[in-house]
């Protein structure tokens, strides 16, 4: 009755494959003379969900989050995850052959400090690293006496023999009247934000960036509408889009042509040189940038400008189109997950769902719509400890009954073309516990504190951060994740730069639309979560003395 096609169940590798390739990747940094090497869940633009051939964490130590680094050295390595992900690699990482070390505090740059030797050789690869992060690794490494040595190519790559090929998904347009905005609009806005930072040229690092600027969508990475891509915007002149010509159709290379060369991906570093050799300032996104693009324009003799993507804030406002489809995208969405809800009310109390069945149902419910293109994030159904999880997702191997006196804590989300969503609830099958009523009752309180905040203009997400946890505080408990993300227009799910948590320090403007999810997980035990999607909106108050703004849902 009930299937799922966006997402699927098989358990992650594990046990003696992995301990052989950390033993071979050793091998490998020894043939390289290098002593340690770092391998940070990413690719070379820091996108949160990346393609299978860049899963170079996953591959090399099981771990499957979407955040977090290893550092191997030559008789010790450790994998660095946040509080989200902490009860996850304890389950999946062999402990006897890795640390699991927090990735906030220590910070890894402190761990290297202290685990390496004077004269140490650490290798990091350049293209999946920030500026930034390269920066640190090395303060971290000349405080021990050992050097950071950039490599050509990753030693993972040479030792994963079956690695998957690169994506070449197709490039669609993202047609006006869910964009709302012209590619030609969009680029006169990022001129005047680059004419604020006084740079001759911006580099697009974030395809996120490049699909927003050019009004394209693309299916490199799973649950994104992404088109691997990278543009460069001059000052003057047409702008150029990197993309590999396999992913277009004629009509999709004619709309970009409309406002831009088109170029192949390895022309990238080209045409960043010549750029560069007459001096100019070139904008890079301190966030998505690769420390690669910062010594290229380096050695080429031009000026890299480090800061925030121009296109960031512009494309996190949204205009009334995008909020328009935002509506007509969670009203859909609602008829869905109500029929969800009446499923599990009417089936969970007889004892024989499981974590499973309530994924393929629920996005059953959302193929009945007619317009799903994807679900936005593989969705989490946790019941009982696995509700603990924070990032829970479901395998044959993990999969639990849905049984009475659970808790079943269900976030998902779907990728529609006129929005995307991301929704929590949290289910009792039959009768919750003092201790669960308790604690659902104090989170939805810091949830509805969220939603009913009104806040002046220059507002940061850090400031309303605490109004979701007072209730929790209150009792002695807390969450490991921010409150709230931004979320993107049928692009990610998980969109910068605002956010609602202790490191928000955008600020909220008007026509953003984030997440309102504060949480509670007992280890061993169960978790609660509730989420909807936030507009910041002006508020009306008479007699008001300000601007105010709020939030609808």
């Amino acid at each position: 009755m009930f299937e799922a096609h966006f997402q699927t169940f098989e358990d992650p590798e594990g046990g003696v494959a992995l301990t052989a390739r950390l033993a071979a990747f050793r091998e490998e940094m020894h043939r390289r003379q290098l002593t340690g090497f770092v391998i940070p869940r990413a690719d070379q633009q820091q996108n949160e969900y990346v393609a299978p051939s860049e899963e170079r964490l996953a591959w090399l130590t099981g771990f499957t989050g979407s955040a977090g680094l290893a550092v191997v050295l030559a008789k010790e390595a450790a994998v660095f995850v946040d509080g989200r992900y902490a009860l996850q690699a304890a389950q999946q990482v062999d402990t006897h052959a890795w640390s699991i070390v927090s990735l906030v505090d220590p910070p890894p740059e402190s761990w290297l400090a202290e685990h390496l030797s004077a004269g140490d050789r650490v290798g990091y690869d350049p293209w999946l690293h920030t500026t930034a992060a390269a920066e640190r690794l090395a303060k971290a490494c000349a405080k021990a006496g050992a050097e950071l040595i950039p490599v050509e190519s990753n030693p993972v790559d040479s030792i994963w023999t079956d690695r998957p090929a690169p994506p070449l998904g197709p490039v669609t347009i993202h047609d006006a009247r869910f964009a709302g905005e012209t590619e030609a609009d969009k680029l006169t806005r990022i001129r005047a934000e680059m004419k604020k930072l006084g740079v001759d040229a911006t580099v697009l690092s974030d395809s996120h960036a490049v699909a927003w600027t050019f009004n394209i969508r693309g299916a490199d990475v799973s649950h994104t509408p992404l088109p691997l891509s990278y543009a460069l915007v001059p000052k003057d002149g047409r702008p150029v889009v990197f993309i590999d010509s396999r992913k277009l159709s004629n009509t999709s290379r004619d709309h970009l042509e409309r406002n831009a060369d088109v170029c192949e991906p390895d022309a990238l570093t080209e045409a960043l040189t010549a750029t560069a050799r007459s001096g100019a300032s070139i904008g890079l996104d301190s966030a998505t940038a690769a420390d690669a693009l910062t010594r290229l324009i380096t050695c080429a003799g031009g000026k890299p400008v480090r800061g925030n993507d121009p296109v960031s804030l512009l494309k996190a406002a949204k205009n009334p189109t995008e909020i328009a489809g935002a509506r007509s995208a969670h009203q859909r969405d609602a008829v869905a997950l109500a029929r969800f809800l009446a499923w599990v009310d009417r089936e969970a109390p007889k004892g024989a769902l499981t974590e499973i069945d309530a994924v393929e149902a629920l996005e059953t419910f959302r193929r009945d719509t007619g317009a799903l293109k994807d679900v936005s994030f593989p969705t989490i159904a946790g019941t009982g400890p696995n509700g603990a999880i924070v990032h829970y997702r479901v395998t044959r191997k993990s999969n639990r009954r849905i049984a009475p006196g659970d808790l079943l804590l269900i976030d998902s989300g779907a990728q529609y073309e006129d929005g995307t969503t991301d929704v929590t609830r949290t289910i009792a099958i039959g009768q919750p516990t003092d201790e669960m009523r308790d604690r659902f009752t104090r989170v939805l309180r810091g949830h509805i504190a969220i939603a009913r905040a009104v806040f002046p203009d220059g507002t940061t997400g850090a400031q309303l951060d605490t109004l979701a946890r007072q209730f929790l505080w209150q009792a002695g408990v807390d969450f490991e994740h921010g409150t709230g993300h931004g979320v993107g227009s049928y692009l990610s799910v998980h969109e910068g730069p605002a956010r609602i948590s202790k490191l928000g320090t955008t600020q909220l403007k008007r026509g953003m639309i984030l997440s309102n999810e504060p949480g509670y997980y007992k280890r061993d035990a169960f978790g609660i979560r509730i989420e909807n999607l936030v507009l910041v909106a002006a508020m009306e108050i008479p007699g008001a003395e300000k601007a105010m703004n709020g939030f609808e849902t």
